[in-house]
């Protein structure tokens, strides 16, 4: 044997990358095989971007996925602004126009049903792509409609393009990134949305004097952003987890060294980590009796204690009004005295808010931690709610004050509701165990999208059935509060774990976890008796 063949050998060897793990994978559109894996990884070299620094190379990952989100929020506002005209155009009525703005996240509960399969056959990266088309394709038939079919068929597309890439974009930053940064960079999803949403009224704000058809170019102008998405997503690569899971160890070390510093001891212990945690789950799999890997959510401990914890902040998220809000935005200033234009110009301020309320989490709520941040944020936006109810309390006559407590109110609720949102695309890409990742996210993507289908469909009818206050403060407002007293005691910190961390976390009995929280909860209440502020406000 030559000397070079040794060494290789041995190397293999100390990584952990013996023959058996090198399982081949079937050939399918979105994926690689060859029966030697050093081409397969040259090949792949030549086609996709490195750097010699891989904290860089991260962070164009991190960017380059989450402009999914900005496209997530280019079309929630687009269509707020849309709305002034294109019922006109298209001669649709109430019911037909609720259907449309629906039409986009009930799309997105059929794509996070295809997350699963789409994230297991193709991958966390030709997911994203696949997303991509489906929004160029959406947005193409949105912006060209002639009829009220045409765009419903395209806000549907729109939605599964949505719905799959919503999912997927945050497991593959999470599966990406060091532990670390990963619920800052995962939280950059979430500010992608908001800057998408900003964006969105800008850009309707730009054509709203188009004399002719300005609701077309407002709809279109997202085709420049999925495009750009589309291209930069073929030359990422794939997650090197999944990879893993997969059994494609080779692989996963390719990717490992372009994004860690693996002249660490730290990058390659968390590799050797992962690679042993997705070896015991196989183990473990390959050991039980049934044949469907996500009967675990109803009879594994673990995994159930996940899908219901992440889906019951996916509904807290939701049912609290945001999507319905950001949908009808324009529509809500011109209840309050706006006029149409002014309405789409003021529409900036509430998504302006929503911007700057995600910047917060972005850098600190790593720092101070998911349990705190959450329990923090969820009372400012029940303050918001309140004072937009009191808004609808003043009499017409007076007009500018109306204005102005209603915007104080969307203000605080969009403000404090961005740093919340974070963590409804943070904790769900987090908690699951590896094999049943996919599973989990298409149920927490499934529940969300449903969850602003309902909220976003049925606004118009609640709002004239409970009235604006009872909507806004009662019925939205109610389950702010309820959500906060089950965050003060069900919800546990991941701050600062691994992934294979959080696995033992979710493995404790949730009564556990109950007297861990009643425990600090009781701590907290002391600490502010006697005035130790800085221990409460400002944890290390």
């Amino acid at each position: 044997m030559a000397v070079e063949d040794v060494e290789k050998h041995v190397e293999s060897k100390q990584l952990g990358l013996t023959e058996h793990n090198e399982v081949q994978q079937p050939k399918r559109l979105g994926s690689v095989s060859h029966d030697n894996p050093a081409q397969a990884i040259e090949e792949a070299k030549q086609a996709e971007i490195t750097f010699s620094n891989p904290a860089h190379f991260t962070y164009l990952l991190v960017a380059f996925a989450s402009m999914g989100g900005l496209l997530s929020g280019l079309d929630q506002s687009l269509i707020s602004g849309a709305n002034l005209y294109m019922p006109k155009s298209l001669n649709l009525n109430p019911d037909q126009l609720s259907l449309i703005n629906a039409a986009m996240p009930l799309g997105a509960v059929g794509g996070a049903l295809l997350l699963s399969p789409a994230n297991e056959w193709c991958g966390r990266r030709w997911s994203i792509i696949w997303a991509c088309v489906l929004y160029t394709i959406g947005a193409a038939l949105e912006a060209g409609a002639i009829s009220y079919g045409m765009m419903i068929a395209g806000r549907l597309i729109l939605g599964v393009g949505l719905g799959l890439e919503g999912g997927t974009v945050p497991v593959y930053v999470a599966e990406s990134v060091a532990r670390q940064y990963r619920g800052n960079l995962v939280s950059l999803y979430q500010f992608t949305i908001a800057l998408g949403e900003v964006l969105g009224y800008v850009v309707a704000a730009i054509f709203v004097n188009v004399k002719s058809g300005n609701w077309r170019y407002m709809l279109g102008s997202s085709l420049i952003f999925s495009t750009i998405m589309l291209v930069g997503m073929f030359f990422m690569p794939e997650s090197p987890r999944f990879l893993m899971h997969k059994g494609r160890s080779v692989e996963a070390w390719a990717v490992w060294k372009r994004i860690r510093p693996v002249d660490q001891l730290e990058a390659k212990e968390e590799f050797f980590i992962m690679k042993r945690a997705v070896e015991e789950e196989r183990n473990e799999m390959s050991t039980r009796s049934g044949a469907f890997a996500w009967m675990d959510f109803f009879t594994h401990g673990r995994a159930r204690r996940a899908i219901v914890y992440a889906n019951i902040m996916i509904f807290l998220g939701q049912f609290t009004g945001i999507n319905a809000i950001m949908y009808y935005m324009s529509v809500l200033m011109s209840q309050v005295g706006f006029n149409d234009k002014e309405a789409v110009f003021m529409s900036l301020v509430g998504g302006g808010a929503l911007l700057l309320g995600t910047i917060p989490a972005i850098f600190y709520m790593e720092r101070f931690g998911r349990r705190y941040w959450a329990c923090a944020m969820l009372p400012g936006f029940f303050i918001g709610l309140m004072i937009i109810g009191l808004g609808y309390l003043i009499p017409t006559s007076h007009t500018g004050a109306a204005m102005g407590v209603y915007l104080t109110g969307l203000i605080l609720y969009q403000g404090f509701f961005g740093s919340y949102a974070c963590l409804t695309w943070v904790i769900p890409s987090e908690v699951y165990p590896t094999y049943l990742r996919s599973y989990g996210m298409t149920t927490s993507d499934a529940l969300l999208f449903l969850s602003s289908f309902i909220v976003t469909y049925n606004f118009t009818r609640m709002q004239n059935a409970m009235g604006k206050i009872g909507l806004s403060l009662g019925f939205y407002g109610g389950i702010a509060v309820v959500g906060w007293f089950y965050q003060l005691l069900f919800m546990p910190e991941t701050k600062n774990k691994t992934l294979e961390e959080i696995d033992v976390l979710f493995s404790q009995p949730t009564s556990e976890l109950v007297k861990e929280n009643i425990a600090n909860i009781k701590q907290t209440i002391d600490d502010l008796m006697h005035f130790r502020l800085k221990k409460v406000f400002a944890p290390s």
